[in-house]
Order: structure tokens, then sequence, then C-alpha cells
């Protein structure tokens, strides 16, 4: 049956035009019920090519809870506002047998794509038994929009419509016992209606309360109202936010400025505002205050009101923590404000403003512990989030005796003006407090690593096994066996990526090769294996697991140039001169079998080695000594060579618990790998660059704006020593001057510091940028090329290149510059993620190793100072930590701090050239000595405590 409806328009070049749109509709759509026989078998979708078929639909026996108000079988088919609020309850293993209008899925995709994969998951869930109806396209279920009718009011009907042709068409069955359809709504007049029609209807929260056998539930009810529910007899904190339609024409007309809110860490009461746009002079606004930061949550675009010069303030140099002492407490809030506006040097006050308005909200799910309320039986308490820069949340439940010293998971459903935190509903208990299994779940969960196991729509697109090279595989790639190619990579590491080999040429002249797996060919555009890759982005590594990109078959197998196996390489090969000057560049895919897999170690002693003379250590030589010259000439050119502490951990072999510290040392072969996996990048840069100029998939190191290095100017100056920042060649020559005889760390500290001033590289699409340069390695053009198993950027890398020698075909994604620009983001995202995530595990496991160690007295350096603290670097263990000197329960120590001079540090926070503490002045690089101990009187912020110990304060 075929329904259409007609208008007209008129066009931007003023033409009226007739159009006619044409919606099918059809009578053998099945309703999904596994007893109905009235309908056609909702068999199982083919599939499209990606690997996703349909989960099996609704059961013939409903074994959903007992329901109260239903006591009879019944399905439950949700409306759009519940999907969205609700959709914790909607997951929980306990609800079953769901029925997803079409409808409800098209609202939910346009108002929040992360709840509509979430629903799109749960549907694919074979023991859910949710079953998605095409109620649009059913000629019994579809209707038109009446005149005078909005949209929203059609829907509310086609769903109210669509829940009485189920109940009508459920009677028809065989069966004795006849399933019920329940309609749950949270909309007063929807359910006004419903009850009206006929249609039994309830609200989610009196559904879930009718479900005696599961109150735990009830914990995970959302707030319904878009503020949450209102303090009963709170007094008002906040101003009201602007409506959105009105924040719009404001932003247009420049009343106000939209951003992206971050609040700051140290600081619970000051955040910043990253402004959108062109607007360089106002790219950060600065909100102090409570009643200004006006309910905005980390990673919200608000809209934000500049206030007066006059009121413009500096960014605060103290640390602030929330100590919720009393929820309601404003007056205590006040007086840590009035702090903030102490000692103000107004040269460094920056554009200040207010938050007006949320234009969108970015709450995800949050980890952290509940803090009991202290009255007895009470149901509502606070949620404290591992991130501090999430304010504390209001929940009810009756399962905080169960739910005290573990780790959960919260959403926020809502912030009412009268209330000093926001509303929130219960979601998981991970586990307790300190196991390390929890604790790595809660720190994938909080950098958003996703890390479930991969899905058997993946898997399926991975090679059968037995897997071998193939008659087919050969006759398209160059056999490069014979070659002494060997890998030289850390200890324990089984996805190896790249494998070198250097020999020497008929003509006298040195050919090297950069061989690197292939695992494009494995992994194919477009499929559910590609679609998993790209959205990790990246394999992440923690001190005791690894989260692989790629599934492990392919990671730390098929894809590893593991030695004596054949594997297949895209293979890049220089032809050079023994001046390491490169005469020839060739790509090619390849197969080569590695001779050796060498940690960095084993390649180094064959190296240095009197006696060994075999063909790998020659080729190992002849690698190194190319790549002292080729390190050389970058340096010549202005490469940085900066220094970041990194520390290794020697785990107990039963236990896993780590029992031993240290910085990593790098050896010679380190940076000999790294050295060809550089030039291998550069190469492919320009090869990729010049077939695809619109195309190329690059990365780029911007170069630091002159204020980012105040902080390192300024505190190599009071070492008497000058550091130029004009170009990266004059920074790099001036850090290998700064030497002093007396004090041989210095140089490694300016190095670290210089490290805090550096931009973070990023992906690009090189036909939406123009600058390409890549300041830290001095290098007109770069990409990544080398490490395809564990970054997805390098598999697009893998995909041009192939094209571009005609060794694959091109597919319409990877010639779209938009798609890749937005693909770059997500990456650039993952990549970042990451490393938090791999530092939130060091700072774990270092918790972990000084729990057994128990107190410690250490050599330290100062990296920075502010006003009631120093950060010191311990080099022993490359370990950075505060020293606080204002402890709460104790008289405050007399703190003079230099207010002449400040510098603006990285970070939102001021860095003062000089402490004093009782008498003794601190500075930056100055030696200390500190106490360390694990501060676990906070079981979900441990922490590293330290104190001065030598100078005596």
């Amino acid at each position: 049956m075929l329904t259409s409806r007609t208008f007209v328009k008129r066009t931007r070049a003023g033409a009226v035009v007739k159009v006619v749109r044409e919606h099918y509709l059809r009578e053998d759509i099945p309703c999904g019920a596994a007893a109905c026989r009235l309908c056609p078998p909702a068999a199982p979708a083919a599939g499209n090519g990606n690997g996703k078929g349909k989960a099996p639909g609704l059961e013939a026996r409903p074994s959903g809870p007992a329901s109260s108000l239903c006591p009879a079988p019944h399905f439950l088919l949700p409306d759009t506002n519940l999907l969205l609020h609700q959709i914790d309850i909607l997951e929980d293993p306990v609800i079953k047998n769901v029925i997803v209008l079409q409808t409800v899925l098209q609202e939910v995709r346009n108002r929040s794509a992360p709840v509509y994969k979430r629903i799109r998951d749960v549907i694919q869930n074979p023991e859910k038994h949710f079953y998605s109806f095409t109620n649009e396209h059913h000629r019994e279920t579809y209707i038109e929009q009446m005149r005078g009718e909005t949209s929203n009011d059609r829907n509310d009907r086609a769903i109210r419509v669509a829940v009485k042709w189920y109940n009508e068409h459920l009677k028809k069955t065989e069966d004795e016992e006849k399933i019920q359809v329940i309609f749950l709504t949270n909309d007063r007049i929807n359910k006004e209606k419903a009850l009206e029609e006929g249609i039994t209807a309830y609200t989610c929260e009196e559904y879930i309360k009718s479900l005696a056998a599961n109150p735990e539930l009830v914990d995970r009810l959302a707030c319904v109202s878009d503020e949450g529910k209102e303090i009963e007899g709170g007094k008002i904190i906040f101003p009201e936010h602007i409506p959105l339609s009105k924040l719009q024409q404001g932003i247009k007309s420049g009343i106000y400025l939209q951003g992206t809110y971050r609040a700051s860490r140290e600081n619970y009461l000051e955040a910043t505002v990253w402004v959108h746009g062109d607007a360089e002079e106002n790219k950060e606004i600065i909100v102090q205050g409570l009643k200004h930061l006006n309910r905005a949550i980390h990673e919200d675009i608000v809209a934000v009101e500049l206030l007066a010069k006059d009121e413009w303030v500096a960014p605060s140099s103290v640390v602030l923590q929330d100590d919720g002492q009393n929820e309601e407490d404003i007056e205590s809030e006040e007086e840590k404000e009035n702090v903030l506006k102490t000692s103000v040097n107004k040269d460094m006050q920056r554009p200040t403003g207010k938050i007006v308005g949320i234009i969108k909200r970015n709450w995800r799910p949050y980890c952290g512990m509940l803090s009991k309320s202290q009255i007895k039986e009470a149901r509502r308490h606070l949620f404290t989030p591992a991130d501090r820069r999430i304010p504390r949340i209001r929940i009810e439940t009756r399962q905080a005796d169960t739910l005290d010293g573990q780790r959960i998971i919260v959403a926020i459903d809502g912030w009412p003006r009268n209330s000093r935190y926001p509303n929130g509903h219960f979601v998981k208990n991970l586990g307790s407090a300190g196991d390390k299994e929890t604790e790595t779940e809660v720190l994938l969960l909080e950098h958003d690593v996703p890390h479930q196991a991969f899905s058997q729509a993946v898997l399926s697109f991975l090679p059968k096994m037995p897997w071998s090279i193939t008659e087919e595989d050969m006759k398209h790639r160059e056999d490069l066996r014979h070659l002494n190619v060997c890998s030289v990579d850390p200890p324990g590491c089984t996805d190896i990526d790249d494998a070198l080999h250097c020999r020497e040429l008929e003509n006298g002249n040195l050919e090297v090769g950069v061989h690197i797996a292939d695992v494009s060919h494995f992994i194919r555009p477009g499929n559910a294996l590609d679609e998993e890759s790209v959205k990790r982005g990246t394999t992440v590594y923690l001190c005791e697991k690894r989260i692989d990109m790629v599934p492990e078959l392919l990671s730390s197998n098929l894809c590893s140039l593991r030695s004596n196996v054949d594997r297949l390489a895209f293979s890049c090969i220089w032809e050079m001169n023994h001046k390491a000057e490169i005469l020839k560049t060739r790509f090619t895919k390849s197969i080569i079998n590695s001779k050796a897999s060498l940690t960095y170690a084993e390649a180094q002693m064959r190296i240095d080695s009197a006696t060994m003379n075999d063909d790998i250590t020659t080729s190992l030589r002849g690698l190194n000594k190319l790549a002292k010259i080729l390190k050389k000439k970058r340096i010549d050119n202005g490469a940085l060579t900066l220094s970041s502490p990194e520390v290794r951990f020697h785990m107990d072999s039963e236990t896993h618990d780590p029992i031993d510290l240290q910085t990593k040392e790098l050896k010679e072969t380190n940076s000999m790998v790294e050295e060809f996996m550089l030039l291998a990048n550069i190469s492919v840069a320009q090869k990729i660059y010049d077939e695809f100029p619109e195309f190329a998939l690059l990365r780029k190191h911007p170069a630091p704006p002159p204020s980012n290095y105040d902080i390192l100017v300024k505190a190599a100056k009071s070492k008497n020593l000058e550091i130029k920042t004009d170009s990266a060649k004059a920074l790099a020559e001036s850090l290998d001057k700064a030497e002093s005889p007396t004090f041989p760390y210095l140089n490694t500290l300016l190095r670290i510091l210089t490290t805090r001033c550096m931009m973070q590289a990023v992906y690009f699409c090189s036909g939406m940028d123009s600058d390409f340069h890549h300041y830290g390695l001095a290098s007109p053009i770069y990409t990544h090329f080398t490490s395809p198993i564990r970054r997805y950027a390098d598999i697009i890398v893998h995909r041009l290149l192939a094209v571009a020698i005609g060794a694959d075909s091109t597919y319409p994604e990877l010639t779209d510059k938009h798609k890749l620009a937005e693909m770059c983001k997500n990456l650039n995202y993952r990549h970042k993620m990451a490393q938090y995530a791999q530092r939130a595990s060091v700072a774990f496991h270092t918790q972990l190793f000084f729990k057994t160690k128990g107190v410690v007295n250490e050599d330290a350096y100062i990296l920075f100072v502010r006003k009631n603290a120093i950060v010191v670097l311990i080099p022993k263990y490359g370990l950075e930590g505060t020293v606080f000197f204002e402890e709460k329960d104790k008289p405050t120590p007399k703190l003079e701090y230099n207010n002449d001079e400040y510098l603006y540090g990285i970070c939102w926070y001021f860095q003062v050239p000089s402490l004093t503490v009782e008498d003794t002045t601190l500075r930056v690089f100055d030696k200390v000595k500190v106490n360390i101990t694990l501060d676990d009187s906070n079981i979900q912020h441990q922490k590293m405590r330290m104190v001065l110990v030598e100078p005596k304060v």
C-alpha cells in the first residue's frame, strides 16, 4: 500500500516546485511475539555486510518480574521521554520483553546519540528480548499528522495507536492466557489520554515500585523533571538559566559567548570556558564563585556573559577542595570565594564571566563512592565522584549500608536552583574500593576507554584458523623472506608492529627497510571489525593489562611480526649512502620472515659484543650507525630532545602487586628504532600528501604560544641561564647549553619543564588545514604509519598508501575530507584519554607500591611553587607530588610569597617565584628532601602524601 503527501515549496532561486513524498505501508511486518500465529515469523535479518543481525523477538511466555499492578503476562512499551531518561532501568537484566517503536527510536536518535546507541545495543542482546517494531510502515499503525497538530503530539498519538493495536492483535492469539501490552510514560497528559482510550498505562516509577521482588530497581529511577526534584523549602541558591531560544539570539548578537565549560581539578569554585569560534582575544574566560558557575558541569556547552572589566579576576593559585560537610552551607562557600579574591595582581587579570545558560548537557555516568548520611535510616545521600571536576551528586537509595565502601556508578538527572548539588540516581555497583580489578574498571570507565569483550559480530570477520599465506597473496606482494629482518621491542612485547633490516648493496650503498604489519589486509573498510577498531582508536597500555584495539588473534598472532614465521607486511625501503642521505625510496606490500625478536637490551648487547658478527648483528650495527647520523641531522635542524620521567614496575609473580619501582632506562637501541620509525613516517607522509593533497591523514605539532614559555624562561633565569624560545632550533640549542657543573640534574629538569610548555600533537586531514608543521620533530610534514596494530590512524594511512602505489582500491569514505576530519577528532580524543588512563594506572600502582613500602625519605627537586604548596619531582621514582603548607586542625604556618611578579603557568594556576615558610625560602629547582607516605584516609582519593623534611620549616 502506498500513501503520499504533496506540497509546494519555493527554491533559493525563487522558483515554486511541487514535491511529492511517497510512504510505503505493509501488512506483513511481524509483531515480534513468539506466540503469535497471525504474523509471519520474524526471521533473523541477513545483515547488511557488517555482521549485525537481528536479535530474537519477544518471548512466547514473558519471563519478566512479577508486577503487583499487572500480575498477568505482559510486554512493556515505553514512549520517547521514558526511554531517554530511564535507559538505566531498561538496561537492567531484570527488564525484558519490551517493544521499542520506530517512532520512539527515530526521536531518540535525533535527541541523544549516546542513548540511541545504548538502546540499539539492548535490542541486539538476545537475552533481553527487546523488539523493534516498524510501526511507521505498518498499515494498521501508521497515522497522518492532523491539521494544527504538532509533531510531538502526532508522535504521542502514534505511540498510543500502536499500543492499542498490539493489545487487540494479541487478543486474537490462540493462547488461553492473553498477553497484555503496558504503556509506560512519565508524560501526565499522554498518560491521561491513554487511560481515556482504554490503554493500561503507568509511570515508570509506578511500574518499578510494583516489582516487589526487585526493590533495588527503585534506586535506578531517574528524576523525571528537567531540573530534578527540588528540596522542599530550600532557598534559591542559583540564578535561573536563560531559555535556549533567547541564548541563541544573544549569542548571535554578541551579548553572550558559547563555549565548553572546563571545571578545575584543584579549585571547585573556579572554571574556564573555552569559547568556540574565532574570538581569540576571549579564547578562555574565567568563571569564579558558586553563583557564577551556575550549575554547569564539566564539558557542558554553555553560554557565558562577560563581566565588566573592573570585575575581572586572575586564575587562583589556591587549592580548594569541596569538603561537603553540609550540602546546603552556602555561607562557608562565600567565605571560600573571598579567599579567591585576595592578593590579585591586576596585570594578570583575565576576561571573566558568569554562566547564564546551558546549551547542551554533556553528562555521562560517573564512578565514585557514596558518602553516607549521618541521619539514621536516611534515604538521601551524597555521592562523591572520583573525578574532582564533577560536583557531588544527591541520590536516594535504600542500599546505603551495602554500597558503603563500594565503587559505584551514578547518573545525573537534573540540578534544581535551590539545591547545592545536582540530583541523580544509582546505576551500578562495580566492587570494593581499593580492589585492583575494581580500580582498573573505574579508571577505564572514567577515561571513556572502550574495553568490553569483542562481540561475535566483530570476531566473525577474523580469518578462519588455521591461517596461511595463499598463492593469491603471493601474486601481489614482494617476497622479502630472504632478508635478515629483525624486531627490537620492550621485554614481553607480543604486538610487534615493526621490523627492520640493513644490508650493503653491490654498488656500495646501503639498503634499509622498515617493515610494518599489514593490518589493513585483515581489517577491511566498513565491516564490524573496522567499525570497532575506529571506535577504540588506539590500544591502551596499563601497568598490568593491555586493552587491545583489535582482537588478540590479530594483535598477538597473525599481524604480530614474530620471528621464524611468514607474515604480511607493508615495507618502506630506502637506498642510502653511508652519510644516511636517501637516494631512493620505494613502498611495497611484502612477505617477510623475521629472523629474531629482540628486546632493546638484547639488541644492545649484540651491537656492543666483540665476538658476535652474524648477519643480524651486522644489520643492527649498520642501523645503529645510520640512526646516530639521522638523529644528529634532526637535532641540527631544530628537533627537540625533551624529557618526561617514565616509570617501570616490577611485579610479584604470584600476587601481581608492584614490588619495585624504577625510572625506565633508555638504551642506544631505543633511539635506533625511533629514528627509523620517524623516517618511515615522514617518507610515507610526503607520499600520501603528493598523491592525495586533500585527503591525506597527517599529524602535526603546533608551536606553543610565547606565553607558554614564561615559566621555563624565568625558572632558567633564576639559575642565571638563558633559554631562547623564538624557534624550535633556538630552544633546542639553548637547552643544550643550559648546563651547570655543580647541578648536573638541572638540564633534565629544564627539559621536563619544557615538555609541560608544549602543545598536544594532533591528527588532521590535509584538505582541512594549512599548517602541517611538526614543531617537536622540526619536520614540515609527518604522519603515523608504523603502528597499525595499536593505532587506527596508521590503518587509514596504510590504506591511502596502498591506493597510492596501486596495491589496493579506494572507497568513498577514504576520499571524503569531512569524514576524515571527523575521524581525526575521535582519534585525537581517544589518544588523549588513553594517555590519561595510562597515567592513572601508574598512579594507582605507585600507591600500591608505597602501601607496602611504608615511610620513605627521598631527594626531590621543586618543579613549581604555588601560594600554599610546592610541586616536587623525585628522580629515583620518576614521581611527582605536592607538598602542602596548610593542614586542617593544625595552626597555619606563616606563609609569605613574592607577589611582585607572577609567572603564568600551565593548567590555569599561577607559579610564584618563591615561597617563604617560617623564614625558609623555597624556589623552583631547589633540591629538598621529602617524606613520602600513602595517605589512605580517603579511600576514594588515596594519594601520595609528601612532607618537607629538609630544609626544615
